[in-house]
């Protein structure tokens, strides 16, 4: 795989514990607590909230560091390489909004269970892995335009392939990441079929590596690399229900970042930057014949 044409920095969050100071984040503070007040709080498990976890524009730029939560095992969209930095398809993306910033980039490693919930703790700025836009999610976070046009697909094995989700017998399990939208497709359109459930897809790659389901549903993009790089595995599915896009995701209302990270799209999108960045990232795994079919340019989704 061709490497990254930029240079990554791995970063890993450290939180400091501040003592008897005042805690502020987006225009609204915490006042400090005395010591009684703070043992009353510990106590009783209630702590300070404030309706904003997110950092604005500017706050981002004033602190030098931005925080991109992206997958750390799900090649070659987000993983880390054999030196201990993270690559992919969104890392290479990432990469560009940090010089484009002019800020270092902390990488935040996720799961796709817990990508809404750390937008919404503050643990991110920005969520960069894999992310599907659906109408529940976008409840919860805001999207910015897509980069990536995805939909489901099934992989299984070669001496029994899966071609049809109605022909999965009622003792056979699909496997599915929690949190992904191949689950909550599943549950709702096939209540009847078993899900085998994984929060991390290195597991899931075991689980159906080991023969442990009779299939794995996930977005095509993962299905077909899979298949594409373990031999005796084939996508018998490989396009279930609606096409969908992938975007990049900041805490809901955080209108500074969202605005910033559109115009960003729309810019490099002038370039044909993610054309760049699937023939640096993604060419090895699918070839050409799938480059105009995924890259989605300038958050243009071509009909």
């Amino acid at each position: 795989m061709k490497k990254n044409l930029f240079t990554k920095s791995a970063g890993v969050i450290t939180a400091a514990t501040l003592v008897g100071a005042s805690i502020t984040g987006c225009g609204s503070s915490v006042s400090t607590a005395s010591a009684s007040e703070a043992q009353a709080q510990a106590e009783t498990a209630e702590a300070p909230a404030s309706s904003e976890v997110y950092r604005t524009l500017d706050e981002i730029k004033e602190s030098g560091t931005i925080n991109i939560g992206v997958f750390s095992d799900k090649s070659p969209f987000g993983y880390v390489d054999e030196n201990g930095e993270y690559a992919g398809y969104d890392v290479y993306f990432a990469e560009r909004i940090g010089q484009d910033l002019g800020v270092k980039i902390n990488y935040v490693s996720t799961e796709a269970a817990n990508r809404i919930e750390y937008l919404q703790t503050g643990k991110v700025d920005i969520i960069l892995a894999n992310f599907t836009v659906t109408e529940e999610r976008a409840q919860e976070v805001d999207f910015a335009l897509p980069y990536m046009n995805v939909a489901l697909g099934v992989v299984s094995p070669s001496d029994a392939v899966i071609d049809s989700l109605d022909n999965v017998g009622a003792d056979d399990e699909i496997i599915v990441i929690s949190g992904t939208t191949a689950e909550t497709y599943l549950e709702k359109n096939y209540p009847d079929i078993k899900l085998q459930k994984y929060d991390a897809y290195a597991e899931a790659k075991t689980a159906i590596e080991n023969g442990n389901a009779a299939g794995w549903a996930n977005d095509n993009t993962e299905v077909i690399a899979f298949a594409i790089e373990n031999e005796g595995f084939t996508v018998g599915v490989p396009s279930l229900g609606d096409s969908d896009t992938i975007a990049p995701a900041v805490t809901k209302g955080n209108e500074t970042l969202l605005n910033w990270l559109n115009d960003e799209i729309k810019a490099i999108g002038e370039e044909n930057f993610f054309h760049a960045d699937y023939e640096a990232t993604l060419l090895d795994t699918y070839g050409a014949d799938y480059e105009d079919t995924l890259v989605v340019e300038g958050g243009k989704v071509q009909k």
